[in-house]
């Protein structure tokens, strides 16, 4: 609304500046490359732990995804602390490499152990490699959960806020956000908001079709066995090297960044009062923002799984909208309705869980889905036969047997709420401060100490749903032979 306020002079000049141009072309060259190297590390983390007897691959496998933990601009921060010359496209694509790497290696994992390896020993009895066996058969099978896993990281790199802004590189978000608060005229951010939208849409229409092609289905469960892991000879060691190296870059050296600058502080003097008062308003938001998310995803994923249809569908459709589009521009959009339309909530707590739930509603009803759809219909008719009212069945019988992926789905969203930037940042009540906010705060002043303590209490936080999260996904992968 407010972009076609503007008119369609207005917008063609923004659009046409040099300026907008370069910025397009910044974004979408760290979006490419940031997804592929993402594809490269994810897919071969992947192959080493599920298709090879390297050494170590069970502890490697489980501490590979634990990068998820750290937000991205807490490892921006860590980065720019200690390495100030790892600012701009540099900094940005290894921070951001770092950190969203495990959205294509843990769908890959799950695929990789799906696919029949009973395939893959026809092609070697077929005087076909080692290497050209996993290119031509197994590659091409879990290509489609690899293509949705790059297409998180590329929406995820063009919706990153905190990490870009802290390492000084300008592109949509970082730009949006300067136009926003820097100018009386919001017009800019608008029009750049709107063609960020367009941008985001493109690039999910495309993951759609680089997947297609390769979609496949299988008639039957297939064969219900492990394949038997590669030996690697004298590369296992260079391999498990390898994943250290990653595990040092995207793991080690944020956690050591922080402790060091974390001891630095403590010499200094830490804001007890403040952490402790950010800690408690982080958690608060958490679990409000999870609950309320919750309560709408446990009916709409219930809907989805029990009753297919073309309107559930268009529910379902629906609730992803909110999720492609990035936290900065949502978080816009509710300041413009808050002044416009409800004054009363602008700034005020159920205005920012509106922005939760609409950005993490789909990872809620996501997780009710699968949980739903994984119990057997059957027992629901049954209790149906016995006289109990479809209310009581959904209270006595669908929740109970989907509890354990309505938790995982609450810790995911809880995980993704307390590493919230943009939105909490323009939409928090006045004069609460989260430990994301405090961190963002201290950063601008290049208080690196001063920052530490929020940045290490934040992942430590966010460790517990994400060693949840695994746990979760293990039981419902059965990564039990890793």
């Amino acid at each position: 609304m407010r972009t076609s306020e503007a008119g369609p002079a207005r917008i063609l000049e923004i659009l046409s500046r040099p300026g907008t141009v370069a910025l397009v072309g910044r974004s979408l060259g760290l979006a490419a490359v940031v997804t592929g190297l993402c594809l490269l590390i994810g897919i071969t983390l992947a192959a080493l732990v599920t298709r090879t007897a390297m050494p170590g691959r069970r502890t490697l496998a489980v501490l590979a995804p634990l990068p998820l933990a750290i937000p991205s601009y807490v490892a921006a921060f860590a980065w720019v602390a200690a390495a100030p010359w790892a600012r701009g496209f540099l900094g940005a694509t290894i921070v951001l490499t770092a950190c969203t790497y495990p959205y294509v290696y843990l769908p890959v994992v799950a695929a990789m152990r799906s696919v029949d390896p009973a395939q893959e020993e026809v092609s070697r009895s077929l005087g076909r490699s080692a290497w050209r066996t996993f290119w031509t058969v197994t590659a091409r099978q879990v290509w489609p959960a690899a293509a949705s896993g790059g297409l998180l990281v590329a929406l995820y790199t063009l919706s990153d806020f905190g990490a870009v802004s802290i390492l000084q590189y300008d592109v949509f978000t970082r730009v949006i956000h300067t136009s926003y608060t820097a100018t009386f005229d919001r017009t800019p951010a608008a029009v750049l908001s709107t063609l960020l939208v367009v941008i985001t849409v493109v690039i999910a229409v495309g993951e759609r079709w680089t997947r297609r092609p390769v979609e496949q289905t299988r008639v039957g469960a297939g064969v219900a066995r492990r394949a038997e892991p590669h030996p690697l000879g004298a590369l296992g060691p260079v391999a498990a090297g390898a994943v250290v190296a990653v595990l040092l870059v995207a793991l080690a050296f944020p956690v050591a960044s922080l402790l060091y600058w974390f001891s630095t502080g403590l010499s200094a003097g830490i804001d007890t009062e403040r952490l402790l008062t950010s800690t408690g308003t982080t958690l608060f938001l958490a679990v409000l923002g999870a609950v309320a998310t919750m309560a709408l995803a446990v009916p709409i994923g219930v809907l989805v799984a029990r009753h297919r249809s073309r309107s559930s569908a268009v529910v379902e459709t629906a609730t992803w909208a909110g999720h492609a589009l990035p936290g900065i521009v949502v978080a816009l959009a509710l300041v413009f309705f808050g002044v416009r339309v409800a004054q009363p909530i602008y700034q005020r707590t159920p205005l920012l869980l509106i922005a939760y739930a609409v950005l993490f509603l789909p990872a809620g009803v996501g997780a009710v889905r699968g949980a739903v759809a994984m119990s057997s219909p059957r027992i629901e008719e049954v209790a149906r036969s016995l006289g109990s009212s479809p209310l009581a069945v959904l209270r006595r019988v669908t929740i109970p047997l989907a509890a354990p992926g309505i938790a995982a789905g609450t810790a995911l969203v809880m995980l993704t709420i307390m590493k919230e930037l943009p939105a909490t940042l323009l939409l928090r009540p006045t004069g609460a401060n989260t430990l994301a906010t405090s961190l963002w705060t201290q950063t601008g002043v290049a208080a690196y100490a001063a920052a530490a303590p929020y940045a290490l209490t934040l992942v430590l936080l966010a460790v517990l749903p994400t060693l949840w999260l695994m746990r979760a996904q293990g039981r419902f992968t059965a990564t039990e032979d890793l």
